[in-house]
């Protein structure tokens, strides 16, 4: 077996590529690997460093490496688009690309995930699902009442309400294939709804046990599933030097485009996970309608001056940095950071 410092790996469902470099940089090892073959190959390599895009399946592989004694690092694929050669696109050349980023000194990767973060994590992504799937079957709902001049209520009380009313009383005035068709969606609609309330109950009992998710939702704004979801995403907070550093990887900093020694501010970058920045906009949100009529607060001195959207997206900056906070030095918001958010 050659001698192999590095690996960069694609990770694919059935075929796997590697290519390897020596402590020189030079390329020792080109070689596919089918799905049944990579656990044998790495069992009998020497112990290195690998390479992988943070990809579907990344995380698994990377712990199930590293128990084999292997070094992984995970990628973000955009920080591996710019070392694939221009003109070419196979596993190949994505592998050579993955190998290369990983070389750099100062290149970013991502902390690999345990299954237990994997696992709160799932929760919430198969609720979000559920959650674009109900209202889609709301929107349906509305329209096809609409058509028949049957206008429902705001809300999903609204919309249960007139669901009853309208299919489960006998004598309105729908006609029979109307009604079937729109039985079906509601009992769609109420099976979803049902599953939400499920997911919403695990999540709650996983907050429950666990010390940082039970410290970070006292904050205010903060319920059980956005600190839930900010502690099994962020795993580490280590990992982050500063609180700003920690609301720029959410996305929740402004974006610069400077030059010549002027510094140009624009809008909030949105990098990071999508899902837990609008969950702490809309946690924000809700702070700022319980508070932010009351004077002689920060929080009212921006909503002087700023519009309720550009305040939204500053407080939630506000409450990533003080779950940072929390999460880094311990204790509770009322013990250590009682006048962040006022």
């Amino acid at each position: 077996m050659v001698e192999v410092s590095m690996i960069g790996l694609d990770l694919a469902k059935s075929v796997f590529q590697v290519h390897g470099l020596d402590a020189a940089g030079q390329v020792v090892l080109q070689r596919r690997l089918r799905r049944t073959d990579v656990i044998k190959f790495f069992t009998k390599l020497s112990a290195c460093v690998i390479g992988m895009e943070a990809c579907a399946s990344a995380h698994y592989w990377a712990r199930t490496l590293s128990e084999l004694g292997h070094e992984v690092r995970l990628i973000p694929p955009a920080h591996v688009k710019p070392y694939v050669k221009r003109g070419r696109k196979n596993d190949a050349v994505d592998a050579a690309a993955i190998a290369e980023a990983m070389a750099r000194p100062h290149m970013r990767t991502v902390p690999i995930k345990t299954e237990e973060q994997q696992a709160a994590l799932m929760l919430h992504r198969v609720r979000r699902l559920l959650m674009s799937q109900r209202t889609r079957l709301s929107n349906a709902l509305r329209s096809h009442f609409a058509e028949f001049g049957i206008i429902e209520p705001a809300g999903d009380g609204g919309l249960s309400q007139l669901i009853t009313a309208a299919l489960d009383m006998p004598g309105t005035a729908l006609p029979q294939p109307a009604r079937e068709a729109l039985a079906l969606l509601a009992a769609q609609w109420r099976e979803t709804s049902a599953k939400i309330d499920a997911l919403d109950q695990e999540i709650l009992a996983w907050h429950r046990g666990n010390a940082d998710s039970r410290r970070v939702a006292t904050i205010p704004g903060m319920g059980p599933l956005i600190a839930s979801a900010i502690v099994a995403t962020v795993g580490d907070p280590g990992r982050f030097k500063t609180s700003r550093q920690f609301a720029a990887w959410l996305g929740l900093v402004p974006s610069q485009h400077s030059s010549g020694g002027k510094t140009v501010l624009g809008a909030i970058t949105k990098t990071g996970d999508r899902y837990l920045r609008s969950l702490l906009v809309v946690g924000a949100t809700s702070v700022m309608a319980r508070r932010g009529k009351k004077q002689g607060t920060w929080l009212a001195a921006l909503l002087a001056r700023k519009t309720p959207r550009q305040v939204s997206v500053a407080l939630a900056n506000k409450m990533a940095r003080t779950a940072w906070a929390i999460l880094v030095k311990g204790g509770t918001y009322e013990e250590t950071a009682s006048a962040t958010v006022t």
